[in-house]
């Protein structure tokens, strides 16, 4: 299997302060993988990296075949970007923040019509293109950006703390679409902080303090946890990071 992502250890720096602490990872393609861990741990530093928007200070980091150091503008046109405020303008309408993401990724018209029928199906706004997109409830907001993230049919999608502040049925039905797109051969990397979410996920690595702590599947991390603590039933993804927080510390 080809590998989506390759890290090998990435380092970033903020003056004295180090962020991402020599992390390497390898994420094959067509996963849906989980990059867990709680705010300020290095999840959205190691996002910005390998999206080219924030050079490493260290190690390398390669993207669907090529160095993103030096070719992401290979690079940018194979992927999407969803952040957790949802990346749209809530004083353009749907059909006008679907433009506007459309001539950022040059769209052809066809393909614009294409891919917009597509997208206000997906997030159930059809008949809703002139409605502001400040007007919106929180789930349909994050269907739509995660929509305008996905027009031009990226090979790798970066979600970054995408379910943040939405509620369970919207995050579920969210979760769906992201199978849906799985499905298609399209590659998940997702943050959150959400550790029930990490069972959604295909692989998982846990981020603490810059570092990776553990990684592997959901099953693997959880038998692997349940051994070392000596339990007789699975623990939960919350147990789990909590033991590996609570190692770190010691």
């Amino acid at each position: 299997m080809s590998v989506a992502v390759e890290l090998n250890a990435l380092t970033k720096r903020f003056g004295d302060f180090v962020a991402v602490d020599g992390i390497s990872l390898s994420v094959p393609r067509g996963e849906v993988f989980g990059f867990l861990g709680p705010n300020g741990s290095g999840k959205t530093t190691t996002i910005r990296m390998l999206t080219g928007a924030l050079a490493p200070d260290g190690g390398s980091a390669w993207v669907l075949g090529e160095d993103i150091a030096t070719h992401a503008d290979r690079v940018r046109p194979r992927i999407g970007y969803m952040s957790q405020k949802f990346s749209l303008f809530e004083d353009l309408t749907v059909s006008e923040n679907l433009t506007f993401y459309a001539g950022v990724y040059a769209l052809s018209d066809a393909e614009y019509a294409d891919r917009s029928a597509y997208v206000m199906e997906m997030a159930d706004l059809t008949g809703r293109d002139r409605e502001l997109t400040g007007n919106l409830s929180t789930g349909l907001k994050q269907r739509l950006a995660l929509g305008a993230a996905t027009m031009h049919e990226p090979d790798l999608l970066f979600l970054d703390e995408p379910t943040s502040g939405v509620d369970p049925v919207a995050r579920r039905r969210f979760w769906d679409l992201l199978y849906e797109l799985a499905e298609r051969g399209v590659t998940l990397f997702v943050t959150t902080h959400y550790m029930e979410e990490a069972s959604n996920c295909s692989r998982l690595a846990f981020m603490y303090r810059g570092r990776v702590i553990a990684d592997g599947t959901p099953r693997g991390i959880q038998a692997e946890t349940g051994r070392r603590l000596g339990l007789a039933t699975t623990p939960s993804m919350e147990d789990v990071f909590v033991s590996l927080v609570t190692e770190q510390r010691t």
